[in-house]
C-alpha cells in the first residue's frame, strides 16, 4: 500500500475527540472510507481497574477503533420519517431527535416512536435502488431494508460471504414516497402528515424494487443508530447499526466513527519496553485481544504485534493473545522464539460454525473457516491454541448437537482446550441484543426474556445446562482438563475469579469478554 502522500488536509477529515500526540491524519483506498490517526503514546500497558473480575491486571491496545464493522448509511438528502410525522433530510437529524421506528406486537410489526441516539459519517460506493411507485433510495452496499422475506442488505458480500442480498421484485415493507426525494414537499395542509405511530407495517406491489444500480462512485453518506434498531428512510423500514453500543460494552472508544476514525499508535512497542524495564514492573501477566483485536487487518500495514511481541519476551513477562484474525500466522516465528522465554497463551474466539449466522452477529469479521484454519496453523507451530467459544446464543447455537458439532470441528483444527460461555446481556448491550432479536428471530424474544429475566445473565438452570452440554463435548472429543489453566472457565461469572479457583496475579490469564 502506498501510504506515504496519503496525509489528509486540515479540515478534510478531523477526529473526533482531541487527541495528544497526533502526528498524522492517513487515508488510503485499501482501507476505503477510513482515516487512520497516528499518534506518538505516552503509555502502552493499560492498568485493568481493580473492581473489574477480569483474571489479569495488565493490557495492551496498538490500536482504539474496529475494522472488524460492517458500514450502513444512507445518502443525506434521504428522507428520515420523524414521530410527528414530519419528513427531515437526514443531514439535518440531530441525537435526541423522535423519529419513527418499529418493534413486534404479538405476530405483528407496528409503528413506534423511537429516538436517535448517535449520527455518523463516512464514504462508501453507493448504490441506487429503485421501487415501482417511484421511490428511490440511495445506500451502500451493507446497508439492510426490510423486505417480505426479512432483512436483506443492498448487494452482495464483496468477500464472498453469503447473505440475504435484495433483488428486483422484492417487496420493500413501508409506504414509500411515491417519487424520488428531490421532487418531494411537505403537504401545507395541517394534519395531512399524521403520524403513523401504532399502525401496522405493511407492504404493496408498489413497494416492489425494480431496479438496483450500482453508481460507480463512493458518496459522503450517513448512518443513525436509534433505539429501536431501525428507522423509516424515504418511507421505507431501514436498519441501523447496533454494533456501536455493544463496542461501548467492551470497553472500547465509543465515538461515533469508531471504525472509521483509527487510532494508531504507532510508537507503542518503543513505549512499552521502556515501561516493561522500569524497576517497579512486576512481570505480571499481560494480555492482547481483549479491548480492540490486535490482528485487524491494519496490522498488516503498522506492525505493531512484532515489536509488542519481542518486548515482552525480552522482559521475562508472560502474556497471552486472543483473536479472530488470520494475520496472527505471520507472526508465528516470533511466538514460537517468544515462547522459549516466557509463558505465551494463544487463543481464537470462535462459538459459531454457521457463516451467515456468523456475520450476522459478528458482522465483518473472519468466517469460521478462516478462523478453523489459524487454529491449525497455530498448532502445526507447536503452541497450544484454546479456544473461546463464547458467547453461545441460546436456541441459535446451543443445543446438544450443535455443540458437539462444535467441539468436533474444534478437535479436528487441533484445539488443546475449549471454553464456553452464554450470552452475557449488560445493561445498554442488553437492549440492543434484544432489538436485533426482535428484527431477525421475533419467536425467540419472550424466550429470552424467560431465561435472563432482568438480569445481564441466563438463569442458573440454564448455565449449569450448558456447563453440562459442554463438558461432555469436551470429554467426547479428548479436551481433558487444560494444561494452560490461563483459559479455565468460571462456574460463577458474578464472582472475582479468586473466589472460583481461579488464577491471580502473574499466572493469570484473559478471559474472554462477551460479544454482547
Amino acid at each position: 500500500m502506498r501510504w506515504q502522500g496519503q496525509a489528509v488536509q486540515e479540515g478534510e477529515a478531523a477526529a473526533l475527540i482531541p487527541l495528544k500526540g497526533l502526528m498524522r491524519s492517513v487515508r488510503t483506498p485499501e482501507f476505503e472510507g477510513v482515516t487512520f490517526h497516528e499518534v506518538a503514546a505516552k503509555t502502552a500497558l493499560n492498568k485493568v481497574p481493580g473492581q473489574s473480575n477480569m483474571p489479569f491486571s495488565w493490557t495492551v491496545n496498538p490500536t482504539r477503533g474496529c475494522l472488524h464493522q460492517c458500514v450502513y448509511c444512507l445518502s443525506p438528502e434521504t428522507l428520515i420519517l420523524m414521530a410527528d410525522g414530519r419528513q427531515k433530510l437526514l443531514r439535518d437529524v440531530r441525537v435526541g431527535d423522535a423519529v419513527v421506528g418499529t418493534e413486534f406486537d404479538g405476530k405483528y410489526r407496528r409503528f413506534v416512536r423511537s429516538e436517535v441516539s448517535a449520527k455518523w459519517r463516512t464514504e462508501k460506493p453507493a448504490f441506487r435502488v429503485t421501487l415501482r411507485d417511484g421511490t428511490e433510495i440511495v445506500a451502500s452496499g451493507d446497508h439492510r431494508f426490510l423486505t417480505e422475506r426479512g432483512w436483506k442488505y443492498v448487494a452482495p458480500s464483496e468477500e464472498g460471504a453469503r447473505r440475504p442480498a435484495l433483488t428486483d421484485h422484492n417487496r420493500l415493507m413501508g409506504f414509500g414516497l411515491g417519487m424520488t426525494p428531490e421532487s418531494y414537499s411537505e403537504p401545507t395542509d395541517a394534519g395531512a402528515e399524521a403520524s403513523p405511530v401504532g399502525s401496522l407495517v405493511e407492504t404493496s406491489d408498489s413497494m416492489s424494487i425494480t431496479g438496483i444500480e450500482a453508481l460507480g462512485r463512493s458518496e459522503s453518506l450517513i448512518d443513525i443508530t436509534t433505539s429501536t434498531g431501525d428507522f423509516i428512510a424515504n418511507g421505507v423500514v431501514s436498519h441501523n447499526c447496533f454494533a456501536r453500543k455493544i463496542h461501548e460494552y467492551l470497553d472500547l472508544d465509543a465515538g461515533r466513527d469508531f471504525d472509521t476514525q483509527i487510532i494508531v499508535k504507532t510508537n507503542v512497542a518503543e513505549v512499552l519496553r521502556a515501561e516493561l524495564h522500569r524497576p517497579s514492573w512486576k512481570r505480571e501477566h499481560v494480555a492482547l485481544g481483549t479491548n480492540t483485536d490486535p490482528y485487524q487487518r491494519a496490522e498488516g500495514r503498522y506492525q505493531l504485534m512484532p515489536g509488542i511481541i519481542r518486548a515482552l519476551a525480552d522482559s521475562g513477562t508472560p502474556f497471552s493473545i486472543l483473536t479472530k484474525g488470520p494475520l496472527l500466522k505471520r507472526d508465528l516465528p516470533l511466538l514460537q522464539e517468544a515462547a522459549k522465554q516466557v509463558p505465551v497463551s494463544v487463543a481464537v474466539s470462535l462459538a459459531v460454525l454457521d457463516p451467515e449466522l456468523q456475520q450476522k452477529v459478528e458482522p465483518g469479521t473472519p468466517d469460521p473457516r478462516a478462523r478453523l484454519n489459524l487454529i491449525r496453523s497455530i498448532t502445526d507451530a507447536g503452541l497450544e491454541c484454546s479456544v473461546l467459544a463464547m458467547p453461545i446464543l441460546p436456541w441459535l447455537t446451543d443445543g446438544d448437537a450443535r455443540i458437539d458439532a462444535l467441539h468436533a470441528a474444534l478437535a479436528e483444527a487441533g484445539a488443546s482446550y475449549v471454553t464456553t460461555g452464554a450470552l452475557h446481556l449488560r445493561p445498554g448491550a442488553r437492549e440492543w441484543f434484544m432489538a436485533w432479536l426482535g428484527r431477525e428471530c421475533p419467536a425467540l424474544v419472550a424466550k429470552y426474556r424467560r431465561i435472563y429475566g432482568g438480569g445481564s445473565y441466563a438463569s442458573k438452570e440454564y448455565r449449569h445446562w450448558l456447563a453440562d452440554s459442554a463438558r461432555a463435548a469436551r470429554r467426547r472429543h479428548g479436551f481433558d482438563a487444560p494444561a494452560d489453566l490461563m483459559w479455565r472457565e468460571r462456574n460463577d461469572p458474578d464472582s472475582p475469579v479468586s473466589a472460583q479457583g481461579g488464577l491471580t496475579g502473574a499466572a493469570a490469564g484473559p478471559a474472554q469478554p462477551a460479544l454482547f
